[in-house]
């Protein structure tokens, strides 16, 4: 008797110690656009030495197909990540119908979260926008710009500042993020030392320059400034981060350009394992929404950080995904799955559903 009754007792023990699973207070989602298996062992090679990549204890691979083509864009590869849908090519936050869906973003400013989006592109380019717009081509981009003003996104760092202000309807969207207490940090300011609750910071007037052309370290601390606000949010935050260029390095058939793109991006990741691995409560996820060029590495040194590689061709593929997971929740994120199950893991760390 006493035997089954000790059974019973761990039995329940164990039932409810997964019902009480810790679960992450804050959400990092990490895009490294076009980055494949390929690009990340690229920068690996060439760091010659291990990178924060490295750091991630789970691994799995994503599928990214759009619901009707065999190769995504960044429209429908970034809405699948961020409404768990899949969609048309260059559907940005909708379904193949033109319904919009909430996003990630969407759902914790739900749960009274702060959110965020720190990019090295125009910040209405498709990837970023698939967080906080909902339109059914990612060419409008000044429809994209109104939509981020009426977002309730508490941190905005990339460039794009032309459709905020060189607009057809000759709005300054600038002056309506400052009416909305905001700090407005434009091309010419240095966002990291940006005061206040709330900022919009743009890094360029179209799209910010490469790494090889001088960009600096902007990604990590546009990563670092962003944890600094919404970390101020008793309630958590979300925040998206996305290496962009790592996919033009992709589609110029660049490899120089790939890896110091991929490397730029490791550094943000970096600066978010940090914060997660000081924090406690914090699920970091880093994925890609495709892969670009269909990179394969030929030749090289691995002693002396020598990489040469072939492409097949100038544009995105089907090629499976990485995607690489940290803190509560990051043991979901293990096997092959479609990117819509990115969207879907986070909400099941986060809140179960």
């Amino acid at each position: 008797m006493f035997r089954s009754f000790f059974l019973l007792f761990s039995m329940l023990a164990v039932a409810a110690s997964a019902q009480t699973a810790k679960r992450p207070k804050n959400v990092i989602l990490l895009i490294g656009d076009g980055m494949g298996v390929n690009h990340v062992y690229a920068a690996q090679l060439a760091n010659k030495a291990p990178i924060h990549l490295n750091r991630f204890p789970y691994l799995g691979l994503s599928t990214t197909h759009p619901i009707r083509d065999f190769v995504t864009d960044s429209g429908a590869g970034g809405t699948a990540l961020a409404i768990g849908v899949k969609t048309k090519n260059g559907a940005v936050g909708v379904d193949s119908s033109g319904t919009p869906h909430p996003s990630l973003a969407e759902l914790a400013k739900q749960h009274k979260l702060a959110t965020g989006i720190v990019t090295t592109c125009d910040i209405t380019d498709a990837t970023p926008a698939d967080f906080y717009a909902h339109v059914k081509s990612r060419n409008e981009h000044e429809a994209i710009a109104g939509q981020m003003v009426k977002s309730g996104l508490d941190v905005v760092i990339g460039g794009g500042m032309k459709y905020f202000v060189q607009r057809k309807d000759g709005q300054n969207l600038l002056e309506t993020f400052r009416k909305n207490g905001y700090t407005v940090a434009d091309t010419s300011a240095d966002f990291t030392t940006a005061k206040g609750g709330k900022l919009v910071a743009f890094t360029a007037f179209v799209n910010p320059k490469k790494v090889l052309e001088g960009r600096g370290p902007e990604l990590r601390q546009g990563v670092e400034k962003a944890l600094t606000v919404l970390n101020q949010n008793k309630n958590g935050f979300f925040l998206m981060a996305e290496g962009s260029q790592i996919d033009w390095g992709g589609h110029a058939n660049d490899l120089k350009y790939i890896l110091t793109e991929t490397l730029d991006f490791d550094q943000a990741v970096g600066a978010a394992l940090d914060f997660a691995e000081k924090d406690g409560e914090t699920l970091v996820i880093v994925t890609a929404d495709h892969e670009t060029g269909g990179l394969s590495l030929t030749n090289g040194d691995w002693r002396n950080g020598v990489v040469e590689g072939k492409f097949t061709w100038t544009n995105h593929t089907a090629n499976p995904v990485p995607v690489f997971a940290f803190g509560p929740g990051a043991e979901l994120f293990r096997g092959i799955f479609p990117n819509t199950d990115v969207h879907q893991k986070i909400r099941t760390a986060w809140w179960g559903k």
